[in-house]
């Protein structure tokens, strides 16, 4: 009951914030921009580790990654199915052509891995990346800007890359180790009213990863409308099925292949 009226009084003080800081502006509910599944994953549903292969963005975001490194983790989702292949903005037309005909699509990072950038510079990163083949967006929220309480700006950094993307989708880091608990709250209630189709939980650059508690806390708050992906030291199948019993419905990792093949990864990410 107290985290509830806790979830309900941050997402008031938000209202009254954006009503008088924005006049015009609406936080309401908009659709994701593009049909994706949002909802909860029934455990029951994954019977062996390579089912968690369609829930998974495999992911390669390291600053020295190569062309051929990108091309090897593309390969790798084809070859088990993930649901995407999450890069840097720069390599996803490499990325694009290998998936090509394939399950898997392409994700560009946006603002990454700071979230500090100009919302004009993380919109138009966001079209130049869905021109070059991407078909999801994860951009970093502007954590400053939301510790400040200035959730007009964090609203309108969001809608704006909302926007930018249409009609794929676009999931917001909210960087959850940076964040006390109203913050969380907060950023998922701004995310969700932008039209964001996700929360995700962290880059994997900064201080921590995802937690069971930070997912379940999102998803309590955004519901079942949009979807939760935990992301941030998810290294095996037991750590990605903990993260889907707490409500996460994608999962963010360098170790998929070793989540999907029963093996333990020791990658950072």
């Amino acid at each position: 009951m107290a985290e509830a009226q806790d979830i309900q009084r941050v997402v008031e003080e938000i209202a009254d914030h954006v009503r008088k800081s924005m006049p015009g502006i609406r936080a309401g509910n908009p659709p994701p921009p593009c049909p994706v599944r949002t909802a909860s994953i029934a455990p029951a549903s994954i019977r062996d580790n390579a089912d968690l292969a369609p829930y998974i963005d495999h992911t390669l975001l390291k600053p020295e990654a190569t062309r051929e490194d990108v091309a090897r983790v593309a390969r790798e989702a084809v070859e088990h199915g993930f649901a995407t292949v999450c890069v840097n903005s720069s390599h996803v037309a490499t990325v694009a052509g290998i998936l090509a005909g394939s399950r898997s699509v392409p994700i560009a990072v946006v603002g990454f891995p700071l979230g500090a950038a100009l919302t004009s510079a993380k919109a138009f990163e966001a079209r130049e990346a869905i021109q070059a083949g991407a078909r999801e967006i994860d951009m970093v929220l502007h954590v400053g800007a939301l510790k400040a309480r200035d959730y007009a700006l964090v609203l309108s950094d969001i809608a704006q890359v909302v926007e930018a993307s249409r009609p794929w989708p676009v999931k917001v880091i909210l960087e959850t180790s940076l964040l006390s608990q109203d913050e969380k709250i907060a950023g998922c209630v701004l995310s969700k009213a932008a039209g964001a189709a996700f929360v995700k939980t962290s880059t994997g650059f900064s201080t921590g990863g995802a937690t069971v508690e930070d997912i379940s806390l999102m998803r309590r708050v955004v519901g079942e409308d949009v979807g939760v992906k935990a992301s941030g030291g998810i290294r095996s199948a037991e750590d990605a099925l903990k993260m889907i019993q707490a409500g996460a419905n994608r999962l963010g990792a360098s170790a998929s292949v070793a989540i999907v093949t029963g093996q333990r990864s020791t990658a950072k990410y």
